[in-house]
């Protein structure tokens, strides 16, 4: 029986595998086909076949870029962490803190990064400096609101408890307050990785930059002015890969933290 069930849990987990894979090989080879079919010249739409050829040829002068894209990414996630769990847990400790700030982490999120970047970048002289302040505004929000949710969200006759027994604030933090935040913080970092890809490349693409030292947004930039939509293609694979690279890590950390006691990743076990 349990080597049945076993053997039905690996069928499964293969399937979650196989299933997307094989969605994205039949899309792909649509978009093929109809290319194909049609002649649609490359400077329109490139043909995926076509893509591939231009990023493996093109691969040595897009790597740099997107290392770039993926530090100024990291970078700004981790500010955004970093930013949104302490200022959260001091709006969680203060009611009166979190009516008085709670306002202008409003006003960064509604107001279109677009908007402010061309601001930022004009009293901000260092264009890494602008670029990544730009991304970690988007990326900021989710993490704040959701650490000071979580950190709300204990049960209160949980907080009785710890009161009765005259817990002191470290443990009251460590053992109720943080793992009552987990499953609302790891949503948000979930949110916050795209958010923080998104910013970037806005950011830059607001900023205009151009030359070595520059992400992906300048090469699809670069390409769209010289007309070469084969590599623009290559560059936005680059950039949808980043994405999805960022929301796999972030889940598999979500399972890891959360997988052996909240029901949310045990349900998606089982």
């Amino acid at each position: 029986m349990r080597r049945r069930i076993a053997r039905g849990a690996a069928r499964e987990r293969r399937l979650r595998v196989l299933m997307p894979l094989g969605a994205l090989a039949i899309a792909l080879a649509i978009w093929e086909g109809l290319v194909w079919y049609h002649e649609v010249p490359h400077y329109l739409i490139p043909a995926p076949s076509r893509i591939a050829a231009t990023l493996a040829s093109d691969f040595g002068s897009l790597l740099p870029s997107m290392w770039f894209t993926v530090k100024l990414t990291l970078l700004s996630l981790l500010l955004a962490i970093v930013g949104g769990v302490a200022l959260g847990m001091v709006f969680a400790l203060s009611r009166l803190v979190e009516i008085s700030l709670f306002p202008f982490a409003v006003i960064l999120q509604v107001t279109p990064v677009i908007a402010i970047a061309p601001l930022i970048l004009i009293y901000v002289h260092d264009t890494f400096v602008a670029l990544l302040i730009c991304a970690w505004i988007v990326a900021f929000f989710p993490i704040l609101s959701n650490t000071a949710i979580g950190l709300r969200s204990a049960d209160h006759n949980l907080r009785d408890l710890f009161t009765l027994y005259q817990a002191s604030p470290w443990q009251r933090l460590r053992l109720l307050l943080v793992p009552s935040a987990l499953p609302y913080f790891m949503a948000a970092l979930k949110i916050a990785g795209g958010l923080a890809l998104i910013g970037a490349v806005v950011a830059e693409f607001v900023a205009g930059t151009a030359g070595q030292n520059t992400g992906l947004a300048s090469r699809i930039l670069e390409s769209s002015f010289r007309n070469e939509i084969p590599r623009m293609f290559a560059a936005l694979f680059l950039v949808s890969l980043l994405g999805v690279v960022i929301f796999l890590l972030t889940s598999f950390l979500s399972k890891a933290v959360l997988g052996h006691w909240h029901e949310s990743e045990i349900k998606r076990e089982n």
